[in-house]
């Protein structure tokens, strides 16, 4: 079959759109798992974290399913709804919508740009749970907040939340952050272990003033990816949660693969953050597939958006500049 797409990016979360709600196809479950497999392989394909199918909803006005690179499908992506509304705004009639994902309807919102001339997209992140059997996490306690987990480390405090996504967060040095612990960590939690069966992202957070933080995430199914938009999330949350910063104020969040703005959002008990960030396109492309066979797939016209890259390398200059003597990588 012929299949329209197209790959972009948010915070350097690369992703592929593939869109079920206008074009006249549909795939199992099966085919979208080895459709993600041979088409986000870097060295053999388009290359991308994961992709992002678009969906009608009987629920809210369209509907986003993640499949990771390795086949496996997400709950939720942040990075990947900024990406999901820019193209839900450009193709469906409505001014405000609202994206059905695989445990909750969220809603989506174009806002002042982040930066001149980026298309910046403001989703909802929730729900949030500190309970341990949301990740699941298999400890005697209810919740995990800064609190020890000696099978990992003897002088890390984690707290472990879902967003629905499950995160596994700890406040580190700059030091901590170069070593390989945070790959060591991952790697055991997203292994064979007992403590996280079905595995979980791991997040190590630098603050480094005031309303500013830095994430690096090892992504469960991906690995050390440029920008996890559930995680940047989780980890301001728990920047709040440590008086890092204030809750209702933005807070501007640092990563690998640029930035993003967070707010959250704290009623009574219960919590929900804001994520504002870009939704960059980099190219379109159609492609000859076969779902069921899909590392044959042809690449049959491709068409780059370049200025709209060009852009983005700018906000990552100034991001580089700025985190030049606050963080080493």
């Amino acid at each position: 079959m012929k299949l329209n797409l197209i790959k972009c990016h948010g915070s350097g979360n690369d992703f592929l759109i593939i869109d079920e709600y206008h074009q006249d196809i549909s795939f199992s479950d099966e085919e979208r798992a080895l459709l993600a497999k041979a088409l986000c392989d870097r060295e053999k394909s388009l290359g991308a974290d994961g992709i992002l199918f678009f969906q009608r909803s009987k629920k809210a006005d369209a509907k986003m399913r993640v499949f990771n690179s390795d086949g496996s499908e997400a709950s939720m992506c942040g990075n990947g709804l900024r990406c999901i509304a820019r193209y839900a705004f450009e193709t469906l009639p409505n001014d405000r919508l609202q994206i059905e994902t695989m445990k909750t309807i969220l809603a989506v919102e174009k806002v002042t740009s982040i930066y001149e001339d980026i298309p910046t997209f403001k989703v909802q992140i929730s729900p949030v749970s500190f309970h341990v059997k949301d990740l699941p996490l298999q400890i005697e306690q209810d919740t995990l907040i800064n609190g020890e987990i000696v099978e990992l480390s003897d002088n890390l405090k984690f707290t472990a939340l879902a967003v629905p996504n499950p995160h596994l967060v700890a406040l580190v040095t700059s030091e901590q952050l170069q070593s390989n612990l945070q790959l060591e960590i991952s790697q055991v939690v997203n292994g064979p272990n007992k403590l996280f069966p079905d595995g979980v992202n791991v997040s190590f957070v630098v603050p480094l003033e005031k309303g500013h933080i830095f994430v690096r995430t090892y992504e469960r199914g991906v690995g050390f990816t440029n920008a996890c938009g559930t995680a940047m999330s989780a980890s301001t949350l728990v920047t709040c949660l440590q008086g890092f910063n204030d809750y209702e104020q933005d807070i501007h969040v640092y990563n690998p693969g640029g930035k993003v703005k967070c707010v959250v959002h704290k009623e009574a008990n219960k919590y929900s953050i804001d994520l504002i960030g870009n939704a960059t396109y980099l190219f379109n492309a159609e492609i000859e597939v076969n779902p069921k066979n899909a590392e044959d797939a042809k690449i049959l016209k491709q068409e780059d958006y370049t200025s709209e890259t060009k852009q983005y390398e700018r906000l990552q200059q100034d991001v580089a500049a700025f985190l030049e003597d606050k963080v080493k990588l």
